[in-house]
């Protein structure tokens, strides 16, 4: 993934000469919670200067070198143990913003490993409070129906988390749980005892409808991660999560970034224009992302969240979780 975007280097691993692509742009991680359980280990492969990814189809090694990286994405439940590591990057001049996922079904018990929610909440604000609200964004995904988990139910619950955090943000993203595509997931949650309900368009345009009437007290950007279906007419918009539009408007200042993505500033110091064709070909069809590096790997989140794709079985994320060492260039 993403090899027709980024350059090519020649990089030394224990010894040997070894073919690098230099990233742009660091997603850590789709496929695992980088920030929660690996932060020492991605500090290690800054100090390093390389990561090596394993591709999960083909087992074959493609190692990142991060010598050029300018932007960190990062995708947590639990960012509190990559706090005090941030300011690694901050000497490096290396941009990053958090994409924080902040749910609460804790009385379902789907997220059975992630700390308890007053937890949450409260890493959610002194991120917030430490780095910028324009730099946490809520993410309340996915939205889950089952028997005890109805429309009305899950506005109870987004209600009760956004009343705490809204001023700590400037945007919520939100999808809808597509178990449909992912039978791991539908195995998962049948071993775990859960009956789940499909999405229809109807029932998403209800909840966006509710969602909306919250936003009328704070004044959030509501947005949909990958969904189809349009909601424009309500005021939400098709999310972009690695976003050339954000990384414009937070660091204008880092030249190499802005001309990668296409944006320059004028006489007035104004930045204009957006590059185009950098969507990301690994992404779904409707995600509105920009290319960028992943450097996480599948099987490897302890949160073990009953709903996630990303984890075939809890035994092998165990297995991998007790493997892992801050040495080692990948996580696996």
């Amino acid at each position: 993934m993403g090899k027709l975007f980024w350059n090519s280097t020649e990089i030394k691993v224990d010894g040997q000469t070894v073919k690098a692509i230099e990233p742009l742009i660091i997603s850590a991680s789709r496929s695992t919670d980088i920030p929660a359980f690996y932060s020492a280990w991605l500090i290690t492969r800054l100090e390093k200067g390389y990561a090596k990814w394993i591709n999960p189809f083909n087992q074959k090694p493609e190692y990142v070198s991060l010598k050029k990286a300018r932007v960190f994405v990062f995708w947590s439940k639990n960012p509190q143990p990559l706090i005090e590591y941030l300011p690694e990057f901050d000497k490096r001049n290396i941009g990053y913003y958090f994409q924080f996922t902040l749910n609460d079904y804790e009385k379902e018990g789907l997220e059975p490993h992630v700390p308890p929610l007053k937890e949450r909440l409260s890493v959610f604000k002194e991120l917030s409070e430490q780095i910028g609200k324009e730099k946490v964004i809520w993410r309340f995904d996915p939205l889950i129906l089952g028997e005890n988990l109805t429309v009305k139910n899950l506005l109870e619950k987004i209600e009760r988390v956004g009343e705490e955090i809204y001023p700590y943000t400037e945007k919520l993203v939100f999808s809808f749980a597509d178990i449909k595509i992912y039978p791991k997931v539908q195995n998962n949650l049948k071993r775990f005892g859960f009956s789940w309900t499909d999405w229809t368009p109807k029932l998403m345009e209800e909840i966006a409808e509710g969602i909306m009437k919250l936003n009328s007290r704070w004044g959030l950007t509501i947005s949909t991660c990958a969904e189809e279906i349009p909601l424009e007419k309500m005021g939400i918009i098709h999310n972009k999560c690695i976003d050339d539009d954000l990384m414009a408007r937070l660091f204008p200042g880092d030249f190499e970034l802005m001309s990668f993505i296409g944006y320059e500033q004028n006489l007035f110091g104004k930045i204009i224009g957006s590059r185009k064709g950098l969507k990301d070909p690994g992404q779904r069809k409707f995600c509105g992302c920009i290319i960028s590096k992943d450097i996480g790997q599948y099987n490897t989140c302890p949160h073990l969240c009953v709903y996630c794709y990303a984890n075939c079985s809890p035994p092998k994320v165990k297995e991998n979780y007790s493997k892992h060492s801050r040495e080692k260039d990948s996580i696996i």
